[in-house]
């Protein structure tokens, strides 16, 4: 399949992938380099959420999803993690942490859902702490 065949974000992990190969500059960047743009997006984001533009905010996302692409591609050329590791990762986190959706729990408003998503984080840090 190419790229074009595929999703938009396949085909943005594609550029982003050929970005690395033919660009200088992009080639350089390492996830430390990378910081202050992750920074400057994200606060970018909340800008033009606050600014109630749906157009900027969309604007803005892409810059944030380039920041998380190309994270995933330096990961995947040093043999780390891939775009498609992240995305597996964030999908079974929200089945952990939504377990009035995912499983037998049951939360009837947005108080409920935190106290089951704050349960769900505290046992997954003492999991971690613990293996």
């Amino acid at each position: 399949m190419t790229a074009s065949e595929g999703s938009p974000l396949e085909a943005f992990a594609d550029q982003m992938r050929l970005l690395r190969r033919e660009c200088a500059w992009k080639r350089e960047q390492t996830h430390t380099s990378l910081v202050p743009f992750v920074r400057e997006e994200a606060e970018e984001v909340v800008e033009a959420i606050e600014s109630g533009d749906p157009a900027a905010l969309c604007d803005e996302l892409g810059d944030l999803l380039l920041q998380v692409v190309i994270h995933a591609v330096i990961a995947e050329e040093a043999g780390d993690f891939t775009l498609d590791d992240v995305a597996r990762g964030v999908i079974a986190k929200m089945e952990r942490r939504n377990p009035h959706v995912f499983g037998d729990a049951v939360a009837t408003d947005a108080a409920q859902v935190l106290r089951l998503w704050n349960a769900a984080k505290a046992a997954e840090k003492a999991a971690s702490e613990g293996s």
